[in-house]
């Protein structure tokens, strides 16, 4: 049954965004990840608890529209994405660089 929990946490944290921006807020216990649309505030908190082995104090979601980009001569629209910005406990890390 463990087994399927952890996959049900890979479907919700889909990968780490490093950035600049994600960079300089990792300074303030901050880590940035790509996760899914349909992923509520809990759900991202439960699937970083448990596949890093950390403490989460708080979670903000934000929502990013696509851009329209167009690439020899036809007009593309970039997919939406749901980031979510998780705020540590003091004293909890997460190196997002090793991978998982």
């Amino acid at each position: 049954m463990s087994k399927a929990i952890e996959a049900r946490h890979y479907d919700v944290i889909l990968s780490p965004t490093i950035t600049e921006k994600a960079t300089m807020q990792s300074e303030h216990n901050k880590v940035v990840f790509k996760v899914a649309r349909g992923a509520t505030k809990p759900q991202i908190k439960e699937a970083v608890e448990k596949l890093f082995d950390v403490k989460v104090k708080s979670v903000n979601t934000l929502l990013r529209k696509g851009k329209t980009r167009v690439f020899r001569g036809f007009k593309g629209e970039l997919s939406d994405v749901k980031r979510a910005v998780v705020t540590l406990e003091e004293g909890h890390r997460i190196d997002v660089t090793t991978g998982l």
